[in-house]
């Protein structure tokens, strides 16, 4: 993380405290954070498999047996997360890594990026718009004030095992995937089916029905899901068994405020050396040339950007959308 980079504010020092004080073999490991000269670095356990998002992306969409198997392993880590009062806030396939154990060659899945994370003694009540707008909880998404960022977790669980088991975001409009504002309105009203391609067991679409209950009151809790028929069919018995944790020392949170509080510092003063160099560096680009370019160097770079894949909404692009999705 290059120091102009820093935001000013509590939250970077809120999302490394959290990450710090996790330790589960479902949660990548943080170790520790440097300070350098010019970058503030986070040290963290390595998971040589990649993204789950990039599994499924690779096979289109997975069995029941294989969701079910990384489905455990992410409510094992998040049930591990609430249980120590941090809530993740943005769970998503992108946010889930897989680890290859070198014993028995089993992919472990390990949660990770706790930037948008609450703890609930450290922080205040959730209660702003963050994560990814396709795994957001109706909720969070109405921007009408405080919310429980446990349940919202679990509606971002459940949104993970749907595109596991189909391929695709299951609030989306097939015949329209891209209007945004009609999937918006889906979350929030709770709409959604299955590909009628996808063979899916009864026991599956009613654990999806109890974690897509727009009524919070109504919504599965963690204790629901680890009780449920579907859930408990070939769960490993040891991961819930939390004597399983390695012991060790989270990096102390004196430590950790005194580093992030020097980064921002010299974050300051590299942002003012880089301002006055750019003012510098625009008064001499006013009275130089450019160099002209071919029209085939043009069309080329037009090209390049054309075949660029479009990226998806931003939740701070939803916030930008001044429009009222609860009418």
């Amino acid at each position: 993380m290059n120091i102009l980079t820093i935001v000013h504010s509590y939250s970077l020092y809120i999302q490394l405290h959290n990450h710090s004080t996790l330790n589960h073999p479902n949660i990548i490991r943080f170790i520790e954070v440097l300070l350098t000269p010019t970058d503030l670095a986070i040290v963290m356990e390595y998971a040589s498999g990649g993204e789950l998002f990039d599994r499924v992306l690779g096979s289109g969409r997975m069995e029941e047996d294989e969701a079910r198997y990384f489905f455990q392993q992410l409510i094992s880590g998040v049930d591990y997360c609430h249980k120590n009062g941090v809530t993740h806030r943005d769970l998503k396939l992108e946010n889930a890594l897989i680890d290859i154990c070198a014993k028995s060659q089993a992919p472990r899945l390990k949660i990770c990026d706790f930037g948008y994370s609450k703890h609930s003694i450290v922080d205040s009540a959730p209660k702003s718009a963050v994560g990814t707008p396709a795994y957001i909880a109706p909720e969070v998404l109405k921007r009408q004030g405080q919310y429980d960022g446990k349940a919202a977790d679990v509606w971002s669980c459940g949104v993970t095992l749907y595109v596991m088991l189909c391929g695709r975001y299951p609030f989306e409009d097939t015949n329209d995937p891209k209007n945004f504002r009609k999937t918006v309105k889906r979350i929030l009203n709770g709409e959604y089916g299955f590909p009628s391609k996808v063979a899916l067991s009864d026991t599956v679409r009613d654990l999806l029905s109890g974690i897509f209950s727009v009524d919070v009151t109504k919504r599965m809790k963690m204790d629901d899901i680890k009780n449920h028929e579907w859930f408990n069919v070939n769960l490993p018995s040891e991961l819930f068994d939390d004597s399983r944790n390695d012991a060790f020392e989270p990096m102390d949170r004196d430590l950790l405020e005194k580093i992030v509080k020097k980064a921002r510092e010299k974050s300051s003063v590299s942002m003012n050396n880089d301002s006055n160099n750019n003012s510098n560096n625009n008064n001499n680009s006013k009275s130089g040339t450019d160099t002209p370019r071919s029209a085939e160097e043009v069309g080329t770079q037009q090209q390049q950007q054309q075949q660029q894949p479009s990226k998806a909404m931003s939740v701070d692009e939803f916030m930008e959308m001044d429009e009222d999705f609860t009418t």
